[in-house]
């Protein structure tokens, strides 16, 4: 069998840095044909050293080709990662980006008929119409890597939608699960960063504080499992040892569960059907004694139920969510804006906005950038007023 081409997009970031090491374990399996980050040279550069792509992208910068291992081509700008998308040969593309901007590459990679390893769950939250059909009208394939729709898409096989009664996806709770909401406005970015199971980028990692990426991955559940929303639930589960169950009409229940590392789920999406042996710690449920859960309790997470809300209503409703949850976590990153105020924004912004059907790209991107916008002014308004009064 010869080696599959691998492609990751976002290989500087955590589920990129996952792949390359859960790749380099099957050198007889897989191969990595492209790589690409955003602005992160030097790690760019040691991966392509190890690795030896055909192909080096940086985004945001310049890669000299004296820098890079003999037969490796360099490339800069967002055109180059559309092309890693599609490259000939390449398989499997690995979709690691964060935010909006992977939902380009997503599109890409199913009309040039690669297996897409889904990481970047915003492509279905802004376009989810859009990959659908792309999924249906070319050869491609999609298999998700968030812990979460790997465990659905583990516990499904081999069902019919039909048979599902819900699904149900686990949260931590983040690390502000039990905090006084009253003491929030206090939380520092360091804090936030913080989480209690998971090792994720920044971004993540405070959607995971807010609950905003559970939001976002009712609607990711939506589409790729074809549920409606109100079959899709969410518990918190302070221990991530279960991923996420499926309730089935005769009332059975399969769940997936596994200590929490990306390692597995990037494996199982990269040799789906196949399980290949890895050396990951066996489950204990012994050693573990307790496994909890508990609903989300109403008001505690306002951009969870933000995310809802903007779920329901469709069209580029969830884009528009996620481009202000995107800009207000930006701006509470670079002490702009309170924790406690990145519900404000998105409501603000979601709230204001005329929702309009996902037709094609062109209406994503000026959603996207409507809404980004909307939210740059309430933050930078919220400064101004700052400091008339400081």
């Amino acid at each position: 069998m010869s080696a599959r081409g691998i492609a990751v997009l976002g290989s500087t970031g955590s589920i990129g840095r996952t792949t390359l090491e859960v790749v380099s374990t099957f050198p007889d399996r897989f191969r990595v044909v492209a790589l690409t980050a955003h602005r992160s040279a030097n790690v760019l550069l040691e991966q392509a050293d190890r690795y030896r792509p055909e192909l080096a992208v940086l985004v945001d910068g310049e890669l000299e080709p004296r820098t890079t291992p003999q037969g490796t081509r360099v490339a800069n700008g967002w055109d180059a990662v559309l092309e890693a998308a599609s490259h000939p040969d390449v398989e499997i593309v690995v979709n690691a980006l964060v935010g909006a901007a992977g939902l380009e590459p997503t599109l890409q990679a199913l009309a040039a008929g690669k297996r897409l390893a889904l990481a970047n769950k915003e492509s279905l939250v802004v376009g989810g119409p859009l990959v659908m059909q792309a999924l249906r009208e070319n050869a491609g394939e999609l298999v998700p890597v968030d812990s979460e729709h790997s465990a659905v898409f583990q516990c499904l096989a081999g069902a019919s939608l039909e048979s599902v009664r819900r699904l149900v996806l686990t949260a931590s709770g983040g690390p502000f699960r039990d905090r006084d909401p009253w003491d929030l406005a206090r939380v520092t970015p360091d804090e936030a960063l913080r989480h209690p199971t998971w090792n994720m980028g920044a971004k993540i990692t405070v959607d995971s504080a807010t609950l905003v990426n559970k939001a976002l991955e009712v609607v990711e559940a939506h589409y790729l499992f074809g549920m409606p929303y109100e079959q899709v639930e969410v518990v918190i589960h302070p221990q991530s040892i279960v991923h996420s169950l499926v309730e089935f009409r005769d009332g059975s229940v399969l769940a997936q569960l596994g200590y929490p590392t990306m390692e597995l789920p990037v494996l199982y999406a990269l040799t789906y059907p196949e399980r290949l042996p890895y050396d990951a710690p066996s489950l204990d449920l012994a050693q573990i004694g307790t496994l909890t859960f508990e609903p989300v309790p109403p008001g505690r997470f306002p951009a969870f139920e933000l995310g809802r809300e903007a779920a329901l209503k469709g069209g580029t409703a969830p884009a528009v969510f996620n481009a202000a949850s995107e800009e207000a976590v930006a701006a509470f990153l670079s002490e702009q804006l309170p924790f406690n105020e990145i519900p404000e924004v998105i409501r603000d912004v979601v709230r204001g906005h005329a929702v309009e059907e996902v037709t094609d790209l062109g209406v994503v991107r000026r959603a996207d950038s409507w809404a980004r916008e909307a939210a740059r002014t309430y933050v930078q308004e919220r400064v101004d007023k700052t400091e008339r009064l400081a």
